[in-house]
């Protein structure tokens, strides 16, 4: 076959659907218009504690990107790696300053909000303290990280999160709004900034092509 050489060589990445991490690494891939592979994990059959997933992810997360010999797991790691080896569409600014802001929001949002409302701790909650207790546990992590990104975006947003040009920052908001809106009921109203450069991503291909519902495992 002729193009199965070619084929062989195109990026696979283990996702699922409603993965907050995947969906920012699909958004990263479709900005710098790379062809992939789609991977699916479904999350709650467990799939990711299978043996041959752990030896690609240790920590039995999505998502996972292979690149030939790379294999590379964590969404800020495959993110840094795509864009130091694919830096075509850059996804950070020049400028250092805005830089250390890019930074700084997608760690609020990958270290202080998404780790939070993930589903081994929505599990957990609900266990120990009650069924009824998930969501208004996510709201509540979700409305402190969203406040704080509020008040660091807001003389720094343009059309997107910090100018007019897409960077990390809304790779790493525009799931997590999504995720705010359509899981945990969160009121976004109180947000306007975030509301605003969410409706924005709304425009972009690359972004509504990433989105859950969108993916080949999905489901209602």
């Amino acid at each position: 076959q002729a193009g199965s050489g070619e084929e062989s060589k195109k990026m696979k990445l283990y996702s699922y659907w409603r993965s907050s991490c995947a969906f920012r690494v699909r958004i990263a891939l479709n900005l710098k218009g790379l062809e992939y592979e789609y991977k699916a994990v479904d999350l709650l059959k467990g799939e990711q504690t299978d043996p041959e997933y752990l030896k690609l992810n240790p920590l039995g997360y999505v998502p996972t990107l292979v690149d030939g010999d790379a294999v590379i797991a964590d969404s800020f790691a495959i993110i840094m790696y795509l864009e130091e080896k694919y830096p075509l569409q850059a996804l950070l600014p020049q400028d250092c300053q805005k830089r250390a802001i890019n930074y700084q929001a997608a760690n609020i949002v990958s270290a202080n909000i998404q780790p939070l409302q993930n589903l081994v701790i929505l599990k957990y909650i609900q266990e120990k303290v009650g069924p009824n207790e998930t969501t208004p546990w996510a709201q509540s992590h979700i409305t402190k990280g969203f406040e704080a990104l509020e008040k660091l975006l807001k003389d720094y947003a343009g059309k997107y999160a910090t100018g007019d040009e897409v960077y990390m920052a809304d790779l790493f908001l525009a799931p997590q709004i999504y995720a705010a809106i359509n899981r945990f009921e969160v009121d976004m109203n109180q947000f306007p900034t975030l509301l605003r450069v969410y409706k924005a991503y709304q425009e972009l291909p690359a972004f509504q092509d990433a989105m859950p519902e969108k993916q080949p495992d999905a489901t209602s």
